[in-house]
């Protein structure tokens, strides 16, 4: 358990100690937090819930709890906030942290909710690797100089011109979604339920940006047949042209990334597109996007056993020859890459490179229950969110399963989200 925070507690100082205290305290985007806040916010929520909520110990600054509650103040206020300077905040995180292992060596891991299996840890953990994603999406809308590196994915094991297969056939019929057994498993996973899905193909692989540049060349961007309603008026208001952080130069597309412009690489993912334009190009192709259940069958369900897996190799953790996740690289990898992290049904890379827009609104699972409070799933329900599944190389295992789930406004394109395509078949189920 003391591995796993402090893994994150090395990324969050990684992606806080490259930049100087301007750039930290600097708002780089009205959509994100000044980093400091997220800095601050990381350690808060370790003190409520592991000193507080399960530690029973007093609170050490009651009087910033309001500053750090994301409910309390949007994202483009909080630089106006008093929030506390760098220092300030380094050392509030070290404190709690110190704190929190030596809570650690005298808890028992059992007993109520927030101890069986040590979920309040690894919630802990999971929360401080999300913040983490999203600084680093703070990185990428931030101006100036390169200031994270890391090395590229190696080259595809193999290219995905050389399968044959382009799509994959999924059977129709009953699996089990969700999961009622992960012990780390946010309330929205939960419980385990049998769904049902009629036959259907899905891309083998995520869609590339080479795909998507037929797109944008046939005019994908100007037709309004391709576009929702919704889609359209919010094309046109924003005057969307291509994937956030494209340009066109000289005839050649380029992207920013993380300070550094390069030639858009043709075999990635695609990314930084929205839910309008991920449904757009599905339409364009004559396709759809999956469902969220459909999603999740293509990554989980074993037909050789009629089980759901943890994942889509299997029920062993990720490791690096599975899956593009961790911050490892700053960018998806070409598509063909990780074999071993295939799922049984031959579909590629569900976990890592790319959060996949799926079609489906975010809802709560028959039998859900908030827990261990309702801020975390239950007052999104019902709004005007879209399930993203499978987690982009910004995350990290501890925050990735087969079963979890993300969700996010349909005109969101600053996270790093990409999709895959699917259509119905009319055959036996």
């Amino acid at each position: 358990m003391a591995d796993v925070l402090a893994a994150s507690r090395r990324r969050t100082d990684h992606l806080t100690s490259c930049v100087d205290d301007l750039d930290l305290t600097a708002q780089h985007s009205p959509l994100m937090s000044p980093l400091v806040w997220d800095l601050a916010h990381i350690a808060n929520q370790e003190e409520l819930w592991l000193l507080r909520n399960v530690g029973g110990r007093d609170p050490m600054h009651p009087e910033i709890d309001s500053l750090y509650d994301a409910f309390q103040h949007p994202r483009a206020s909080r630089p106006s906030l008093p929030l506390l300077r760098p220092t300030e905040a380094r050392h509030y995180g070290a404190e709690v942290r110190g704190r929190v292992l030596d809570l650690l060596e005298k808890v028992p891991l059992e007993g109520g909710p927030l101890l069986s299996g040590g979920f309040a840890f690894g919630m802990i953990a999971q929360h401080e690797q999300q913040h983490d994603e999203t600084m680093l999406i703070t990185h990428q809308l931030r101006r100036g100089q390169a200031a994270l590196t890391a090395p590229p994915p190696a080259p595809a094991h193999r290219p995905a011109e050389t399968f044959t297969q382009v799509e994959t056939f999924v059977p129709g019929g009953p699996f089990t979604m969700g999961t009622s057994t992960e012990p780390w498993a946010l309330d929205n996973e939960r419980p385990a339920h049998t769904v049902r899905v009629e036959p259907f193909h899905i891309d083998t692989f995520p869609v590339t940006n080479a795909a998507y540049q037929e797109f944008i060349e046939d005019g994908g961007y100007t037709d309004p047949r391709w576009w929702t309603e919704r889609g359209w008026q919010h094309r046109n208001r924003a005057d969307l042209r291509a994937p956030l952080f494209w340009t066109r130069e000289g005839g050649q597309w380029l992207r920013r990334r993380f300070g550094v412009v390069e030639p858009v690489p043709p075999t990635e993912p695609v990314l930084h597109v929205s839910w309008f334009e991920a449904d757009a190009y599905a339409r364009w192709a004559g396709r759809r996007l999956p469902t969220e259940a459909e999603w999740e069958k293509a990554a989980r369900h074993d037909p050789a056993t009629g089980r759901s897996l943890r994942y889509p190799w299997g029920d062993t953790d990720p490791e690096p020859r599975h899956a593009n996740l961790g911050q490892r690289h700053l960018q998806p990898a070409p598509v063909g890459s990780y074999p071993d992290g295939v799922s049984p049904l031959g579909v590629h890379q569900l976990i890592g490179d790319v959060w996949e827009w799926t079609s489906s609104d975010f809802l709560p699972y028959p039998g859900f229950a908030a827990f261990p409070y309702q801020e975390y799933s239950e007052v999104f329900f019902g709004g005007d969110y879209k399930v993203l599944r499978g987690g982009s190389f910004a995350v990290d295992p501890v925050a990735c399963r087969g079963t979890f789930r993300n969700w996010d406004h349909p005109v969101r394109r600053q996270i790093f989200s990409g999709f895959r395509t699917a259509r119905s078949d009319r055959g036996d189920a």
